[in-house]
């Protein structure tokens, strides 16, 4: 099998069936990518620095094409997230962040709490943003092939965010994949969504805990948050529960729901209100239950995956 370490040593090489890697040299396509982003009026200079030194990186292939040995059950995943440690964290940077959140919920009408706990998922409190080089990540990965045209957009905002001086090409870090600082946004996304909170003329959700909240923040509000509701409860299932009943997409009445039976986790009659609520059991039948709101979708938008979500509700439930 041929080394792919070895494959990306040349600049001249040619792309091999099965690969994924796009025909020609990363220096031909890199002229034809510096070409457009000129023509979209990024300046020379941006340019020259954002590409200095930049090479395909081996090591964000073997990470874009590694697959997940096992998947992890609700419980499993639950408890590796919502850990007791990362509660303890979350909490004391509630109280020292108060009256920044509440600054922000002033302006965007989006839950504090909810805001915190999207924090700590995203990057442990800004403690893990990643320290992949963005332009070389999403640079790597559109002149790979596979996802080619989704990434080239991705870099062609990168070096726009530079250009306009929101951050240096040397503190654009990320994840492998390009996703960015403190609420670990794809560029598109810090385009349409990042915040100057503190207003000091950038968007820098790496350093500015302002504006990497403040982002966090009306990314929700853009996503359909609906203030002073909540994002969801966890629920006690009537005994014969129909499982095929528990799917995001069947939304029935909290009311409705009563009346079959089901029931806040302590056993007490679920608040009466005309919401729309859906039912999931994460774990299966047996397992936890949740009665989850319209704002669960917004989280959702945030990340699709019901496992995060639900995380994101109870981590915010438990910080606050």
């Amino acid at each position: 099998m041929v080394n792919r370490r070895f494959l990306l040593a040349g600049a001249g090489l040619l792309a091999l069936p099965g690969t994924g890697l796009a025909a020609g040299s990363f220096d031909d396509w890199l002229a034809g990518l510096r070409a457009e982003a000129r023509r979209g009026g990024i300046s020379a200079a941006t340019l020259q620095r954002a590409f200095a030194g930049v090479q395909p990186n081996s090591r964000v292939l073997e990470l874009d094409r590694r697959q997940p040995e096992f998947t992890m059950t609700w419980d499993q995943y639950r408890d590796r997230i919502v850990s007791p440690q990362r509660v303890e964290n979350g909490r004391r940077l509630y109280v020292e962040n108060r009256s920044l959140l509440d600054a922000i919920n002033a302006r965007f009408r989006v839950s504090p709490r909810v805001v915190l706990a999207i924090w700590g998922m995203e990057s442990n409190f800004g403690a893990g943003t990643g320290n992949f080089n963005v332009i070389e990540a999403t640079a790597t990965l559109a002149w790979d092939g596979r996802r080619a045209e989704f990434f080239r957009r991705e870099l062609l905002a990168a070096l726009r965010i530079l250009d306009a001086g929101h951050i240096t090409p040397e503190r654009m870090k990320g994840s492998w994949s390009g996703a960015m600082g403190q609420p670990q946004f794809m560029p598109t996304s810090f385009e349409r969504l990042a915040v100057d909170f503190d207003g000091d003329g950038r968007k820098d959700i790496w350093d500015s805990r302002a504006d990497a909240l403040a982002s966090v923040a009306n990314y929700l509000a853009r996503s359909g948050w609906r203030e002073d509701e909540l994002w969801g409860r966890e629920v006690i299932l009537p005994g014969g529960f129909d499982p095929s009943l528990a799917d995001r997409r069947n939304t029935r009445s909290v009311a409705e729901w009563s009346r079959m039976g089901v029931r806040r986790a302590d056993g007490s009659p679920l608040p009466v209100a005309e919401v729309q609520a859906a039912i999931l059991i994460p774990g299966g039948l047996g397992g936890q239950a949740f009665a989850v709101y319209p704002n669960f979708n917004a989280i959702r938008r945030y990340n699709p995956s019901d496992f995060y979500s639900l995380a994101v509700g109870i981590l915010s439930d438990r910080v606050a």
